[in-house]
C-alpha cells in the first residue's frame, strides 16, 4: 500500500508540475492520453491512462476534473485497478491543485495527505521559478508510516523540440528537485520534464542523487 500511494503521488505531481496561461493540460472532456513507463534503458514495464472526465469555465478561469489509472505491459487494467481522480483549478491565470486530491480513490481511510497547495504562476517561460511545496503523506498499515516531500528547485529553464511515441513537440522543459523522507532517511530525487500547451508533459527523466537516470516516461498516445 505504501508503494501504492506513493507511486500515484509521483504520478499525480509530474501531471501537474507545470501550468501557464497556456494551460498546459488537455482542457477538453473525453481526451485520453496513455503514457508508457520505463526503467532507465527505456523498457517499457507499465502504462498511465490519464482521462479528462469534465471541464467548467474556458481561458484563464476553469475547473477540470480527471482520473489516472495504471495499467500492464500490454496496456491493460490491472485485476485491482487503483484510480487517482485530480482536480485541477485555474482562475485569474493562476492554477493550484490541493495536495489532498492525490490519495487513489478507496485509500482515503489509509492514506492522509497534507500540506501545500501546488501554486503556478500565470506564465511560463525560461527563467521562470515556480514556488517551493511540501507535504506529507501518511500510511496506516497497522502502523503509521509518514512521509515528508518537499519539492524545490522549481523552474522553466528551456524550449526544445523533442520527439516521443506520440509525435513531436516543441515543449517548456522544468527542473524540479524532490527529497522524500521516512524514517530519518531522505531519498533525493532530481526530474527533467517537458511540458505541451493543452497536454500537459509529453516525457519526463527521473535522476539518483548521483546524477543516474532511473527513470522514464513518455507519451505513447494521444486520442480525442
Amino acid at each position: 500500500m505504501k508503494k501504492t500511494a506513493l507511486t500515484w503521488l509521483a504520478a499525480v505531481l509530474t501531471v501537474t508540475g507545470a501550468f501557464a496561461q497556456k494551460v498546459f493540460f488537455p482542457t477538453q472532456e473525453g481526451v485520453k492520453l496513455t503514457y508508457a513507463n520505463m526503467d532507465d534503458k527505456g523498457k517499457v514495464h507499465s502504462y498511465s491512462l490519464q482521462t479528462v472526465q469534465k471541464v467548467e469555465g474556458s481561458g484563464d478561469n476553469m475547473t477540470i476534473r480527471s482520473v489516472s489509472e495504471l495499467l500492464d505491459k500490454n496496456r491493460k487494467p490491472n485485476k485491482n485497478p487503483v484510480e487517482v481522480s485530480h482536480t485541477i483549478v485555474i482562475k485569474d491565470g493562476l492554477t493550484e491543485m490541493d495536495s489532498k486530491s492525490f490519495a487513489a480513490s478507496g485509500t482515503e481511510h489509509l492514506v492522509e495527505i497534507e500540506g501545500d497547495k501546488v501554486r503556478i504562476p500565470s506564465s511560463l517561460a525560461p527563467g521562470v521559478k515556480l514556488d517551493d511545496a511540501n507535504f506529507t503523506l501518511t500510511v496506516n498499515v497497522g502502523i503509521k508510516l509518514r512521509t515528508e516531500i518537499a519539492l524545490t528547485e522549481q523552474a522553466c529553464t528551456a524550449i526544445e523540440d523533442i520527439t516521443v511515441t506520440a509525435g513531436a513537440f516543441t515543449c517548456y522543459k522544468v527542473t524540479q528537485t524532490s527529497a522524500a523522507t521516512i524514517m530519518r532517511k531522505t531519498v533525493v530525487t532530481k526530474t527533467l520534464t517537458w511540458y505541451v500547451p493543452d497536454i500537459g508533459p509529453v516525457k519526463t527523466e527521473n535522476y539518483n542523487d548521483k546524477g543516474k537516470l532511473t527513470s522514464i516516461i513518455e507519451l505513447y498516445s494521444i486520442e480525442k
